[in-house]
């Protein structure tokens, strides 16, 4: 499977997970931070961020490479910076620093399931992710609660049926599927959001980096 990832495509992975990684670190630490709780926070990011972005883009590939396309993710170098900068100035991620070019014309239902992949892996991720947030603690504790929370906030943004993100093509697919996609996905982040798990994240961090 490994095989068919050509390098070129590697690289716009890893820079892709590179910037989104800074992006949402930026999103997630409050002012006055501290240097080792920065790195901290990066290293969780790079690694929860990493798995949930890479998932993301190779179920698209795998998705529509089992209906015979041709794919490969291919960054965007404006988009990168975009989620950058807003994560910095607004506290927002604009979680798309590229997409996965499918090499074909499939069908409206081909194109719904392949989009469907990536939002539905986030999905699933945000179990193993919540289950590790629960049972563990110390840096596997915020590993796992970032992790899901991560997941979470993926799928969601790119369940918004707007321009070229997944939920669009899900939506001209199937009706019910989007609107459980989306729902689930929604319901997530709200969760996540809640003060009380954003006060214990942010106090975790203070620890393990003191």
């Amino acid at each position: 499977m490994l095989e068919r990832i050509p390098p070129r495509e590697w690289r716009d992975l890893a820079v892709a997970w590179f910037a989104i990684s800074v992006a949402f670190t930026l999103l997630f630490i409050g002012s006055g931070i501290s240097l080792p709780e920065y790195f901290l926070f990066f290293a969780v990011a790079l690694s929860t961020v990493g798995i949930g972005f890479v998932a993301h883009e190779m179920a698209h590939k795998f998705t529509a490479m089992g209906y015979g396309y041709w794919a490969e993710f291919r960054k965007d170098n404006w988009m990168l910076l975009v989620a950058v900068l807003m994560a910095a100035l607004v506290q927002v991620v604009f979680a798309a620093p590229g997409a996965t070019m499918i090499y074909g014309s499939p069908t409206r239902e081909q194109n719904g399931r392949i989009s469907a992949a990536g939002p539905l892996v986030n999905l699933i991720l945000c179990i193993p992710f919540l289950l590790l947030g629960l049972a563990a603690g110390g840096i596997f504790g915020l590993i796992g609660t970032v992790g899901w929370r991560v997941n979470a906030m993926l799928a969601a943004f790119n369940m918004l049926p707007v321009g070229g993100l997944d939920g669009r093509k899900v939506l001209a697919w199937n009706v019910p599927v989007f609107v459980a996609l989306i729902a689930v996905s929604f319901a997530l982040v709200a969760v996540s959001l809640s003060p009380g798990i954003l006060g214990w994240v942010s106090s975790l961090i203070s620890n393990l980096a003191s």
